[in-house]
């Protein structure tokens, strides 16, 4: 006989944290949000933590490189999606990890030979109004000067002007020789006023550029989540299929943990995946499995060695998993099992396996329910989707600016990759919509307002960690009645366009 679960599953808009007792020391800017994202033993430290419990979901619709790039800024990771092609998703990850790393190697290059309009296709193509100049036009070439923002203007010049009448040369170039220090190139932009320092090696040719706004953008992003080397970290979507030729890339091109993008983590073919990572890289390379949304499934990737489980299934906001084939579970029940389900299994064997609740999120404070509930951090996708850095395009619909936002199980991500169907390569149906969600601005000021709620709330509950939150909220069901009380209600909204009468 089938089992059935003697209690129906529910979502987190159906519980609310009751508070508890906020000492002194309570307060929002004393509240620590650094979270593990991979699993480690009792006693020892994680290898990789994030800032910020948030996390960008493998979407072709959400996390590119401008995502991953904007994210880190704030402390949390994206994972670049994976339903492109081996070269394409590992060249992205590739150009987040050159995006900041105090010394930045040149990746857009000219000879003196080439045009203004060679400049301005590579400023459309990557943004980079700075080009190093080289003999012949690589980043291996001879230095012999850079083009800046400040070396010409479109309007006055003739778009085939060779590069070398306006270029600055070398000779004019304040430089600093390979073994300068990141602190010593940081004093002398400031001594000189540059945006921009070369670091030149003994032969010539261009090492690395420094960049002022590296040195802004650190101070203003004090949670910015970074590696040894002080590059960006960023993730990756893997999936069942391709993962022999596509881990390799990526762990190449400086990818820091991998997640496999799958419609159902509870599977042989996440084991094998797992298992071919395990055995041709140990520990040394983090990946995350899922999705599952009971103990079972929680264990089953445990122990198949995956280093952070993901939770859920059909409570994307563009999800329709449930409706097409029935399967699924209310997000709230599914991670407050996993949750209890990764305690045991530490309680166990000492080792701590985080978890990641994925779906379900509709307003900010789910976010702090979630985590309250035992998730480690979330991933998101709708959320991140309205932001300046998603990949999609800005639309105009009946007057409103919205932003493009579609599923991977969707016919226009065709993203089979994802879904185990005995060898089939294409969707026979699909389990995702395509869509359009508000445009809500940069994620930077859209992330501080979330954080901003979420540590008020901590304090409310007496909690300065999200470890401590997990151990001491408080949390209670909710009726129906209730979840009308909570909002406005009994009164009528103000109309800005009223005029009063007096």
């Amino acid at each position: 006989m089938a089992q059935f679960f003697d209690e129906p599953s529910r979502t987190f808009n159906e519980y609310l944290l009751v508070p508890g007792y906020s000492s002194a020391e309570c307060i929002p800017d004393n509240v620590d949000l650094k979270t593990p994202l991979v699993k480690f033993k009792k006693g020892e430290a994680p290898a990789l933590f994030i800032n910020i419990p948030m996390v960008s979901a493998i979407m072709q619709s959400v996390s590119g490189e401008k995502m991953a790039i904007a994210l880190a800024q704030e402390g949390g990771i994206s994972f670049i999606y994976g339903s492109q092609s081996v070269e394409d998703e590992a060249e992205m990850v590739a150009r987040v990890k050159a995006y900041k790393a105090g010394f930045v190697p040149s990746d857009t290059n000219l000879s003196p030979e080439d045009t203004m309009q060679d400049c301005l296709d590579i400023k459309q193509r990557t943004g980079h109004s700075t080009v190093a100049i080289t003999s012949d036009g690589t980043a291996n070439g001879q230095f012999l000067g850079i083009v800046t923002s400040r070396d010409y203007r479109v309007s006055r010049m003739d778009p085939a002007t060779k590069v070398k009448a306006f270029m600055t040369p070398k000779d004019k170039v304040v430089s600093a020789p390979e073994g300068t220090t990141l602190k010593e190139a940081n004093n002398i932009i400031w001594d000189n006023k540059l945006n921009t320092l070369p670091i030149i090696n003994k032969d010539g040719t261009l090492a690395y550029f420094v960049f002022r706004k590296d040195y802004s953008v650190h101070k203003s992003n004090p949670l910015e989540l970074l590696d040894s080397k002080k590059r960006y970290l960023v993730g990756a979507g893997i999936n069942t299929r391709d993962y022999a030729e596509r881990v390799p890339a990526l762990i190449d091109a400086g990818t820091d943990v991998l997640c496999i993008d799958s419609s159902e983590g509870f599977t042989e073919w996440q084991r094998l995946t797992l298992g071919w990572i395990r055995e041709h890289y140990g520990d040394r390379v983090k990946v995350g499995a899922g999705n599952v949304v009971d103990a079972e499934g929680f264990r089953f990737l445990a122990e198949a060695g995956a280093d952070f489980v993901k939770v859920g299934i059909g409570g994307g906001s563009i999800c329709i998993t449930r409706e097409q084939k029935g399967i699924g579970r209310g997000q709230a029940t599914a991670v407050i099992e996993v949750a209890r389900a990764r305690d045991e299994y530490y309680k166990e064997t000492g080792v701590y396996i985080p978890i990641c609740s994925d779906g379900g999120i509709v307003y900010d404070h789910h976010i702090t329910l979630a985590l309250a509930m035992g998730a480690d951090f979330v991933m998101l996708g709708r959320y991140f989707s309205r932001f300046d850095e998603s990949p999609t395009r800005t639309v105009t619909i009946n007057g409103n600016y919205m932003k493009e936002y579609w599923g991977e199980g969707s016919s226009r991500a065709r993203n089979w990759q994802r879904y185990d169907m005995g060898g089939k390569k294409e969707l026979s149906f699909e389990e995702g919509v395509d869509s359009y969600v508000p445009y809500a601005g940069s994620l930077h000021d859209n992330v501080t307002g979330t954080l901003s709620k979420i540590r008020s709330t901590m304090c409310n509950c007496g909690a300065l960690s999200i470890s401590d939150f997990q151990q001491n909220a408080k949390l209670t069901l909710v009726s129906a009645t209730s979840i009308t009380e909570g909002g406005a209600h009994d009164v009528i909204l103000k109309d800005t366009n009223v005029q009063p009468i007096r």
